[in-house]
């Protein structure tokens, strides 16, 4: 894993989360139609694009060394799915017109954190 990376995209989760929350809290549903929720688009599409460079990074640096004790099974079903939780959630939040629609994106937006974090443990039991 590439440590910078992944911590930065932790942050910008996080952001992403407390933003997503902002917006449940004043009762505004996600419609791309409001500076705030551009935003906060803007924010989950830059996300969604360094969890794609991430994982092709750490898929190649994965392929070319030695794997060792990497739960290789396991690791690529976490990086996938960090990869595509995201996506998912904002295609369900936009479609949710309630405010519980930005609720989705936040659980979501918590959910990559989690995943990158579980990610780390896994690298550092083989590269650590």
């Amino acid at each position: 894993m590439i440590q910078v990376l992944a911590t930065a995209l932790t942050v910008v989760a996080l952001v992403a989360a407390l933003w997503s929350l902002v917006l449940v809290i004043t009762d505004r549903p996600i419609t791309l139609a409001t500076k705030p929720t551009l935003g906060l688009a803007a924010v989950v599409v830059l996300l969604e694009t360094g969890l794609l460079i991430q994982a092709v990074l750490v898929t190649v640096n994965v392929l070319s060394a030695d794997r060792g004790s990497l739960d290789t099974p396991t690791f690529f079903g976490y990086l996938i799915s960090v990869t595509l939780v995201l996506p998912i959630g904002a295609y369900w939040a936009l479609g949710d017109r309630s405010r519980w629609g930005a609720g989705v994106l936040a659980v979501t937006c918590l959910s990559v954190p989690a995943m990158i974090l579980r990610l780390n443990q896994l690298w550092e039991t083989t590269h650590g």
